[in-house]
């Protein structure tokens, strides 16, 4: 959600399909040694001469080779493996451990991991009002994949709308909507969240900010979309589809976003983290998620103003925040590694 991250995208889709070809050019049968010259019988030619098949491959999709170097990425999978993992804290857990993190126990106020109090035992202590923090920890996962989830939502459809428009169609299209763009990005991101949340009455929900970033985080992608059509539609298959007469609206969206999808899937994962980032600063600084609701961001917050009497308040959340983002930035750089063209072969 912040514009670093166009520095970080490599145009991972727009090479992929000629990698594919040169993959399948490269096992099509007769063009390896062995094979007959025109006016031979296939005898004459050693048909029964012995094949080297060590590194031999068989022919892809370029579907099948994105997933398979993906699968294939050691710090993906370890990523896509805590991330998976740490969901099934979220939204699992609450089915497991059935205490409820908005009731207050006033009997247990600020208990220490691990300490029995009035017959329950809390896991990871509790806050200065008697809330369980492994019930806060499950809690705040669920708001913050909400917050992440609508703030990416929104962004990318906002981004794909306006990227396409511009990149597509250009000329004065072009120029109204990327001088609107650049003119939003010579403000600072943070600064226009600070402004928009504190005039904004609903921001202190979970909703309320994920909307904020939704609405503030397309830009970027616009940017990106629009190069890429830009370079999409002077290729041939575009100016084929036009001459067999495809309407404009077919062609952007069955050709140049499928074609564009690498770059937008890995935009999506660094946008997660971003929101997941953004949500935590604007909370922290007192513009975010408010007392009465919660996330991540909010106990970290929380937990800062008591880290020196009651560190459990900080760390646990810090860690779990921690690794959700770089979980979710593993899975990015793997996906995007997954889309790199140069890596033509995947060993059998």
């Amino acid at each position: 959600m912040m514009s670093t991250t166009e520095d970080r995208l490599a145009t991972p889709g727009s090479g992929a399909a000629e990698a594919a070809h040169s993959e399948v050019a490269a096992v099509q049968p007769g063009a390896g040694v062995g094979a007959s010259p025109p006016g031979r019988r296939p005898t004459e030619a050693g048909e029964n001469a012995p094949i080297d098949r060590e590194f031999t491959v068989e022919a892809r999709s370029q579907r099948q080779q994105i997933i398979s170097r993906f699968f294939h990425n050691k710090l993906a999978m370890t990523g896509l493996g805590t991330f998976l993992l740490l969901l099934a804290f979220g939204f699992v857990g609450p089915l497991v451990y059935k205490v409820n993190y908005i009731v207050l126990n006033s009997g247990a106020q600020s208990v220490s991991p691990g300490t029995n109090q009035g017959g329950r035992v809390y896991p990871l202590g509790s806050d200065a009002i008697g809330r369980d923090l492994l019930a806060g920890l499950m809690l705040g996962i669920q708001r913050s994949a909400l917050v992440v989830i609508i703030a990416v939502v929104i962004a990318l459809s906002l981004g794909l709308l306006v990227g396409a428009l511009a990149g597509y169609f250009g000329n004065w299209i072009d120029n109204v909507l990327m001088r609107f763009v650049d003119l939003i990005l010579t403000i600072p991101l943070l600064v226009v969240l600070l402004i928009v949340a504190s005039n904004f009455e609903n921001a202190r929900t979970a909703f309320g900010v994920a909307l904020i970033l939704g609405v503030f985080g397309w830009l970027d992608l616009s940017r990106i979309v629009r190069s890429q059509f830009l370079s999409l539609k002077e290729r041939e298959f575009i100016e084929a589809a036009h001459a067999l007469g495809a309407s404009n609206w077919r062609i952007i969206t069955r050709h140049l976003i499928p074609n564009s999808l690498g770059t937008i899937i890995v935009w999506t994962t660094l946008a997660a983290a971003g929101a997941i980032l953004a949500e935590a600063t604007l909370t922290f600084l007192g513009f975010g998620v408010g007392p009465e609701d919660t996330s991540l961001g909010r106990l970290i917050s929380d937990g800062v103003q008591a880290a020196s009497t009651r560190p459990w308040l900080f760390y646990f959340p810090g860690l779990m925040f921690l690794l959700i983002v770089l979980a979710i930035n593993l899975i990015g750089d793997g996906i995007r590694d997954a889309f790199d063209p140069s890596s033509k072969r995947v060993r059998a």
